[in-house]
């Protein structure tokens, strides 16, 4: 076994996407998912800290103590999640640790070996495995190609209990999901649709909703995904959805069921950025200005506050991001396998506090691989 383990390692590092623990000193941040900046935010700090205080009874040390079906569990968390539910417009939310928690406990609590799920190809990690988890059968489409897509519901060999599975903003690249299209066609051939919204929640759609409430997708959607680390800026994630679909997932998601509960400091801050978010107005203006500046001056781009800029092989990225950690950005790579060899990208993250003359200078930076 050790042996084994060594092989893998080794040849990680011969074709050099051996993963390792970075720190780096203090940069110009376009790699982070701190959209909004919530997470630096004094704001929000002020507000939990004043949050603690008022609810000093359910500081009874830094642990929940168990899970949520054990002692872990509080009215305040129950009352969060009906209040997040009710903000997205859905009937029920159940907090879960994380977000790769969520997708894999949803896919693995939802599904049955009669089950189909179709997944955009470039789905997280999480779906994939939350896929292998369950008993489903499962097919990739090409990612955002509604015909395909189609095909593989055409030809499908189950009638019911069909899952599509989509982000509303791809975290590799990106690009955005053509959800209103996707939408009609599952409800045309009765699929169950799953969109995971953890990139776009905060930055788009009324109040900072998601594309879901943006496009007045909400009922056609059974499952949303809603992620609390990125442009929310605390931790943790919620699934959204009716009723029926809480109860299944307390009931049968191994990865919520058996895992403590996170602590009532981590709770009160969501609570808190839902209280602040909402009203970022001026900070969403920000970033679209960001988006529309880059979509200008460079030769790739996507709608989104996600740019990825293609740089073929693990080596090439590599040096790419380095250049740029000298001039003073942060910028990371992303290199195969977490991407398709042949697809590695820098991935540039904006943000609300960045200014646009942090990103002039960045673009003049990048090392554009022109065709």
């Amino acid at each position: 076994m050790t042996l084994h383990l060594k092989n893998r390692l080794l040849k990680r590092s011969k074709f050099g996407n051996l993963r390792k623990l970075q720190t780096f000193p203090p940069l110009i941040d376009f790699a982070s998912n701190d959209y909004l900046g919530l997470s630096r935010s004094s704001q929000l700090r002020s507000l939990v800290l004043q949050e603690w205080e008022k609810h000093e009874s359910f500081l009874n040390g830094f642990g929940s103590t168990g899970s949520r079906l054990l002692t872990g569990n509080a009215s305040y968390t129950e009352t969060l999640e009906t209040n997040i539910a009710t903000f997205h417009g859905y009937e029920a939310g159940l907090l879960f640790n994380c977000g790769y928690m969520a997708n894999v406990g949803l896919l693995q609590a939802i599904t049955s070996k009669e089950s189909v799920v179709f997944y955009d190809a470039l789905i997280h990690a999480s779906i994939h495995d939350g896929i292998r988890l369950s008993r489903a059968t499962a097919f990739p489409f090409r990612h955002n190609d509604l015909e395909h897509l189609e095909k593989r519901l055409k030809n499908c060999f189950s009638e019911t209990d069909r899952f599509i599975c989509i982000e509303s903003v791809y975290s590799t690249d990106g690009s955005m999901a053509p959800l209103v299209e996707i939408a009609e066609l599952a409800k045309r051939y009765q699929a169950h649709l799953i969109v995971d919204e953890a990139h776009a929640v905060g930055v788009f759609g009324p109040k900072g909703r998601g594309l879901v409430s943006e496009y007045n997708l909400t009922t056609a959607v059974f499952a949303q995904v809603t992620t609390f680390g990125k442009a929310i800026g605390t931790y943790g994630a919620i699934v959204l959805g009716s009723h029926l679909l809480k109860q299944a997932l307390l009931n049968f998601a191994t990865a919520y069921i058996y895992t403590t509960a996170p602590p009532f400091q981590s709770v009160a801050a969501i609570k808190c950025s839902y209280d602040l978010f909402p009203d970022m107005v001026q900070e969403r203006k920000q970033l679209q200005k960001l988006i529309q500046i880059f979509q200008k001056l460079s030769p790739v781009s996507t709608n989104s506050h996600i740019q990825a800029i293609p740089i073929k092989g693990n080596a090439a990225v590599k040096h790419a991001a380095e250049v740029l950690v000298r001039q003073g950005f942060d910028v990371r790579a992303l290199l195969s396998p977490t991407v398709r060899q042949g697809d590695e990208v820098l991935r540039i993250c904006l943000h609300a506090f960045n200014t646009e003359s942090d990103l002039l200078k960045l673009i003049d930076n990048i090392p554009f691989q022109r065709n």
